[in-house]
């Protein structure tokens, strides 16, 4: 007796097999070209599979930025009580560089993806200020005044992105935690210089 795999609705890691494809998809045809369907279909999955992992094409690009500004906020709230703003804005770098800062070759690709298209620049710009939101909050919990805990949020996403332009661009230095402590430390000198 011959017996018949269904293998359509085996589905493994989908998440990771659809944002490989879409990767791969926009690389070699570009964001704008590439549809959902051209996805799935590269994924060996469907469009309904994809649509139960990503929302639509876009966050297969920013899937984890929740993450990112939970860990964030958590080790921001983490720093010692005595630690000013700056201080604990720092341990919040430092557990991002720790979450992508394993990957460069990863995060090179998406960042060259995502420069291609207004719509994803666009996407990266409300992470960064939803992050610069909930370190603001943060900091509001910690007892930082308003104004304060503004200014060391922003500061800190300046910050960040500073060093990750510089993580991506020199793939000689591989250790992004150690570019965004260099970084801060440049932005504490150049505002002390006033």
């Amino acid at each position: 007796m011959t017996r018949i795999m269904f293998v359509g609705r085996w589905e493994g890691d989908a998440a990771g097999r659809l944002r490989e494809a879409a990767m791969r998809l926009y690389a070699e045809r570009g964001y704008e070209q590439t549809t959902v369907a051209d996805i799935a279909g590269e994924a060996g999955l469907t469009a309904r599979t994809f649509f139960r992992q990503f929302a639509d094409k876009r966050e297969v690009l920013f899937a984890g930025s929740e993450i990112l500004r939970s860990r964030m906020v958590e080790a921001l709230e983490a720093a010692p009580a005595a630690d000013g703003p700056m201080r604990a804005v720092a341990a919040a770098l430092a557990a991002a560089a720790q979450m992508l800062g394993g990957d460069p070759e990863f995060s090179r690709r998406r960042q060259s993806i995502i420069d291609t298209a207004a719509e994803l620049r666009e996407r990266e710009l409300i992470k960064m200020v939803t992050i610069a939101e909930a370190l603001t909050e943060g900091l509001r919990r910690r007892g930082v005044p308003a104004r304060e805990a503004s200014l060391a949020a922003e500061a800190g996403i300046v910050v960040f992105r500073v060093a990750w332009a510089q993580w991506l661009a020199d793939p000689s230095n591989p250790d992004l935690g150690a570019l965004m402590t260099a970084t801060l430390n440049g932005l504490t000198a150049v505002t002390a210089d006033h």
